[in-house]
């Protein structure tokens, strides 16, 4: 209601019934699209930290460990497959373009919200929505075609 009044409140009032529906059927969109491409990465980014509480405030690729052996020490090539695995995503995230990678560590790393990284790059909503959607598909195609699953 709000988006609406600030937004249309100089239009007729036959025209703001449609316009309400749109606005509600956007932001419902919006919520979704959202929640896919969090739930993605929370998936992806929560199978690499094994046994951990989500209350506890910790880097999943610091605490990477293989399926396996949880608890008990890693055997060295446990050691080498993490590191290779850190490596790898690292390697394919320097190869995103940057405004990609800015807008991908922004909103899944430091956890800003699209408004906030949207300010901080000096860009539209849309453009940060439209550069983390690429990262991720790219980042995703790569880490598939590297072997990597998550």
């Amino acid at each position: 209601m709000l988006r609406l009044a600030e937004k249309y409140g100089h239009r007729p009032a036959e025209e703001l019934p449609l316009l309400f529906q749109r606005i509600v059927q956007n932001a419902i969109r919006d919520y979704y699209r959202r929640q896919k491409v969090r739930s993605l990465w929370t998936t992806l980014l929560s199978s690499l930290s094994p046994g951990r509480n989500e209350d506890e405030d910790h880097d999943p690729l610091e605490t990477y460990e293989p399926p396996g052996g949880e608890g008990a020490p890693a055997a060295p090539s446990a050691q080498l497959e993490q590191t290779q695995v850190l490596e790898i995503i690292e390697q394919e995230l320097a190869k995103l373009p940057p405004r990609q990678r800015e807008a991908f560590l922004m909103r899944y790393w430091e956890e800003l919200d699209v408004a906030e990284t949207a300010r901080v790059m000096g860009c539209s909503e849309g453009s940060v929505k439209t550069h983390c959607s690429r990262a991720t598909h790219a980042l995703a195609l790569a880490l598939k075609a590297r072997g990597v699953t998550l």
